[in-house]
């Protein structure tokens, strides 16, 4: 089935496509990447996206969902003609959406209990309509209904893509929040340890387009960063966040470290008289931090690390993550045969595919999920499809 994703994650730089032809032999899944690219958001609806969680009202967060389906379907469509496809040729289409709002801590409600929500908007129906094609989406959602916290689900493709039998592997990606997957040597799924590790390009975006007052979007390569010098004191400051020392399973995003978060770091490092670039060399050094010292978490030693998503790009980033796993290797997934631009689409291309087997793809170990599910909510498009169940 050749099968597509789509994803946009807490920095909501724009929507990630992948289309993937998946084969099944026996219990196995061969996954090979046909096509890939992203489509940026257009600027005033990333504007009000990235304001959504905090001011966006029900009647701007409903408009937003209609708005982003729309989004995602021409992404879609984008994408399978880039690839010299038509749209029959596609069986299958994975949305992530994009998420508004997570809320993984439990809140009581009065005469119900404990509560676990998120919430990921671009209307899948939107996207089954205009395309055709037959489309899964709201895959966290499962997951909390069974205690877990509806995140990460990426380990599932992680396990499937990068475990080997001798060496164990430490998968980092490095969006808008941080996220590791441990995936031990000879290991199955329910070996599998993931979770967020804080803020990422999340807060090395903030701190760039506040810092310039609007006039950079992102240090492109992170030469701001490069050209700073770390500040202990700040470093340590920022080390101190209570979610830092939470223990897994945990997850985070916007929520917890937003706009008011990026706000509160640019305040300190003025209070101290850094630079832009400092403040960058320092929040590099944080992140990284905070990755490294998730390996507490973890039962059992790390032989290799493999970074994606789009801190690959931030040489500022990276030269902190290596020095901080030195001498381990510290490898790309580009390196390792597996595009890192278009992983976390394929991802949800992958899931879907498994959904409609009637396949669970949550980890339980990873969300804390009482059972494994079967994920996503399945739109039919015009298109029929064959589902074994």
């Amino acid at each position: 089935m050749k099968c597509l994703g789509l994803m946009s994650g807490t920095s909501v730089d724009g929507v990630d496509c992948a289309i993937v032809d998946i084969t099944r032999r026996q219990s196995r899944l061969t996954i090979a990447l046909l096509s890939s690219q992203t489509l940026a958001y257009p600027p005033g609806l990333r504007t009000r996206l990235l304001l959504a969680p905090t001011q966006g009202t029900v009647a701007e967060i409903c408009h937003l969902n209609a708005a982003v389906g729309e989004v995602f379907a021409t992404a879609a469509l984008r994408t399978i003609k880039r690839a010299g496809l038509k749209y029959e040729d596609i069986h299958l289409i994975g949305s992530h959406g994009q998420t508004v709002y997570h809320q993984p801590i439990p809140i009581r409600e009065s005469k119900v209990g404990l509560i676990r929500s998120t919430l990921q908007i671009g209307d899948p129906t939107i996207i089954a309509e205009r395309t055709g094609v037959t489309t899964v989406a709201d895959f966290r959602t499962r997951d909390m209904a069974v205690g877990g916290e509806g995140a990460p689900l990426a380990p599932y493709a992680h396990h499937l893509l990068f475990h080997l039998k001798r060496r164990s592997r430490l998968v980092v990606n490095l969006g808008g929040i941080g996220n590791v997957t441990y995936l031990p040597a000879n290991g199955g799924l329910e070996d599998i340890r993931a979770f967020d590790t804080g803020p990422c390009n999340m807060l090395l975006d903030g701190l760039v387009l506040k810092g310039s007052s609007g006039k950079l979007q992102i240090d492109r390569n992170g030469r701001l960063g490069r050209s700073g010098q770390s500040h202990a004191a700040l470093l340590n400051t920022l080390l101190s966040h209570p979610y830092l020392a939470k223990h897994p399973p945990k997850s985070t995003g916007r929520e917890e470290f937003g706009e008011s978060y990026i706000a509160g770091v640019l305040r300190q490092a003025k209070a101290k008289r850094l630079s832009l670039q400092d403040t960058l060399a320092t929040s590099c050094e944080f992140v990284a931090s905070t990755i490294v010292d998730s390996c507490r978490w973890l039962k059992g030693n790390v032989d290799e690390v493999i970074l994606g998503g789009g801190g690959v790009k931030n040489l500022a980033l990276m030269d902190a993550l290596r020095q901080v796993f030195a001498p381990r290797p510290v490898l790309t997934m580009d390196q390792v045969g597996v595009d890192s631009n278009a992983f976390e689409a394929l991802a949800f291309a992958v899931m879907a595919y498994q959904t409609i087997q009637g396949i669970p793809t949550n980890v339980p170990s990873v969300t804390g999920a009482r059972h494994a599910v079967v994920l996503g909510t399945i739109v039919p498009g015009a298109k029929k499809i064959s589902i074994r169940l």
